[in-house]
């Protein structure tokens, strides 16, 4: 299984972007998780394996939002007023077991800059 992500880049705080996350085959668990330089990492939002399900940490409630569109098999984490504090490599991650705790596949990350 491989996971592509592919939508960061650099933005002014308050804007907006839509991260992607392909995958290649089958039907996961998926998270989002972030690391900033120094920082360890942390998860930023996970859907269940049927999709109806999303959790996200506190530091983004409210202003990102994880979907997928099963069709495509691409998830997507909508980041809405980014503030500088959101910087990081974002990481895709999928878990095979759909009660499971582990993530067993990572994409490669795509950075995500945000000025003030």
């Amino acid at each position: 299984v491989q996971l592509q992500a592919s939508g960061g880049g650099l933005v002014q705080a308050g804007d907006s972007l839509r991260l992607s996350c392909a995958v290649s085959s089958g039907q996961y668990r998926m998270a989002w998780f972030r690391q900033a330089p120094g920082k360890e990492r942390e998860r930023v939002a996970r859907l269940s394996w049927n999709g109806y399900r999303t959790t996200y940490a506190e530091f983004v409630q409210g202003r990102f939002t994880v979907s997928r569109d099963s069709a495509s098999r691409t998830v997507y984490l909508q980041m809405n007023n980014l503030k500088p504090e959101d910087t990081a490599v974002y990481l895709c991650a999928a878990g095979s077991d759909p009660l499971g705790t582990d993530w067993n596949y990572w994409g490669q990350g795509t950075q995500v800059t945000v000025s003030s």
